[in-house]
């Protein structure tokens, strides 16, 4: 886990490091299919990002990356396009934990793995792609390697993403290293065939406010953010921290999407939320600090 180095190394309790490890275990668990052989990937100095890179600092906080991927869903679903490729081409309904497992090993693959390995990561993608294809309810043909449906959901990941970093880990990080995160970014989004992508932060909320003439929200949109909203993830603390962080992710979202889905504004409760969820990810990074 690339861990902030804002955070200072206070002395761990005595007796602590067996909790470390179970707990490094158990969220390693959710992220890997154990029963598939999966293991975790191993951080390569010769990948697709340096070993200082924003990327790989970003992508290393897990329950950030967790409250942005809830965003990132919830931005992406609706575009009517991307979401009729996950209704008529994923299994969704009887395994959303795998599908955002394999979400999650493609970014870490990436973003950590040895070039070559992310490069295959991608082609895979890509292949599957290829396969995904229909009609929209009102007829329109779509196809999910069509770059302007690539550019969309590659926008709302790394806004989100983003923006659950700088929410739970670096709320001053400079604009010079927001700006590096999305140049990075862009290799990623271009390798898999997106078009446009920004880089710059500048860049991607002009290409977000024009997209939005695009977007809808439809009864397809709603039952699939119940299934994303309503089935916990495994991963430690159950039920009630799937509900803290799916409302973390909820609160990541701009203010105009947040009313499309139909949530609630932010009201009283929220500071206790980004408190109690900051609090969540700090356990999570004193589990993976050395």
């Amino acid at each position: 886990m690339a861990l902030p180095h804002l955070f200072p190394r206070l002395p761990a309790p005595p007796g602590s490091a067996w909790l470390k490890r179970r707990l490094a275990a158990r969220v390693s668990d959710v992220f890997n299919d154990r029963a598939r052989g999966e293991t975790p990937v191993v951080r390569q100095a010769d990948g697709l990002f340096a070993p200082d890179s924003v990327v790989r600092q970003v992508h290393g906080d897990v329950v950030a990356m967790l409250a942005g991927g809830i965003a990132a869903l919830l931005l992406q679903m609706l575009h009517p396009a991307v979401l009729a490729g996950v209704w008529d081409h994923s299994r969704f309904r009887d395994d959303m934990h795998g599908r955002l497992r394999r979400t999650a090993r493609f970014i870490a693959q990436t973003t950590y793995g040895h070039r070559d390995d992310a490069m295959a990561a991608i082609a895979r993608v890509r292949r599957i792609h290829d396969g995904v294809s229909g009609l929209l309810p009102d007829g329109t043909p779509y196809h999910a390697n069509d770059p302007s449906l690539l550019a969309w959901v590659h926008l709302a990941e790394t806004t989100s993403f983003l923006a659950g970093w700088r929410r739970f880990a670096e709320p001053l990080m400079p604009e010079h290293r927001r700006n590096q995160y999305f140049d990075e970014m862009a290799q990623i989004g271009a390798a898999l065939g997106a078009e446009p992508v920004p880089h710059t932060e500048y860049a991607a909320y002009r290409q977000m406010e024009a997209m939005r003439g695009a977007l809808a929200v439809s009864e397809r949109t709603r039952e699939i953010c119940e299934i994303l909203l309503t089935r916990p993830a495994a991963f430690p603390g159950g039920r009630h921290a799937h509900r803290l962080v799916t409302q973390a992710g909820i609160d990541l979202l701009p203010p105009w999407a947040r009313q499309m889905h139909g949530f609630a504004a932010p009201g009283p409760a929220t500071p206790l939320v980004h408190a109690t969820t900051f609090g969540l990810a700090e356990t999570v990074r004193w589990a993976f600090r050395a």
